[in-house]
């Protein structure tokens, strides 16, 4: 098998994750985005596990990951990198690079602002941590939801995001790969329950709260100048390019690489991504 799995009760919740390579190898954190979970990274792992340590989670309210209705858990962005963060402890993680796409932007940052030294490198594939990179007409509907929190907003966001027609719209637009439609599919079926959906709601409100982190996150990079790739699928709508190219602004040392791809790189460009990878952490020392 190409990976494992398993669940490791952490944070009041059951956390799925996948896992691969040696155990003492370095580790490598894949951090999933919206609207999926380390299904995503099922062909990327792989690539990476003959040398790293891989570790996949599914966030909570994603994938495979439970949590119990008496946890009252809240769902923001905030909670999913103290629970990522926890899950890390208590596997004794204090070292690690992270792979960082969509969601798993703000998540990873977040850690690393409450830990920067344990941060060792970062691959942005589509991660976005500056206002330039927020591209798209979706975003103003986005804007204003953060900002009045009005149930007309969450109604207008729920018609145009939730739908299987609007997931496998991430998937496919800007790349004329063939995508695997167990992706999208699957995608769908774990957040299409009325609860799901809510959920997912919730997390579109508190997206807000990422930006307003992004003169956070651009300091760590300036204080750390942590190793930083940006593998960027160049056609995606939702984060554009000159997200990509800004990380140069604080980090003159960051590596921009552009792909004729969409939102989801890694899943049509998989082979591409891991070399890039690969060839990126080795040039580190990783």
């Amino acid at each position: 098998m190409a990976y494992q799995i398993d669940t490791l009760s952490v944070d009041g919740v059951e956390l799925f994750y996948r896992f691969a390579g040696p155990k003492d190898g370095p580790i490598l954190l894949l951090l999933h985005g919206f609207p999926t979970s380390s299904h995503q990274y099922r062909n990327l792992i792989p690539l990476l596990s003959h040398k790293y340590r891989v570790l996949a989670p599914d966030y909570p309210g994603f994938g495979f990951t439970s949590v119990s209705s008496s946890r009252n858990y809240e769902y923001t962005f905030a909670n999913i990198a103290n629970t990522i963060s926890t899950f890390l402890d208590v596997l004794g993680i204090t070292k690690f690079s992270m792979f960082i796409f969509d969601y798993g932007a703000p998540v990873g940052l977040r850690i690393a602002l409450k830990q920067p030294d344990a941060v060792q490198a970062i691959i942005s594939q589509n991660g976005n941590a500056y206002e330039e990179g927020l591209g798209g007409p979706h975003w103003a509907p986005r804007r204003e939801y953060w900002a009045t929190g009005a149930l007309s907003s969450r109604e207008a966001i729920r018609a145009k995001s939730l739908s299987f027609a609007a997931t496998k719209a991430q998937y496919t637009t800007g790349t004329a790969k063939i995508v695997q439609p167990e992706s999208y599919t699957l995608d769908w079926a774990l957040m299409s329950s009325p609860e799901k959906q809510e959920i997912m709601l919730d997390f579109f409100k508190d997206y807000g709260t990422n930006v307003q982190l992004y003169p956070e996150f651009q300091r760590y990079f300036r204080e750390s100048q942590v190793p930083l790739l940006a593998a960027w699928g160049n056609n995606d709508p939702s984060f554009i390019p000159p997200g990509a190219w800004a990380f140069q602004r604080d980090l003159p040392n960051a590596e921009v690489v552009l792909l004729d791809a969409g939102h989801f790189a890694a899943e049509s460009d998989t082979e591409e991504i891991g070399k890039l990878m690969l060839d990126f952490l080795g040039r580190n020392g990783l």
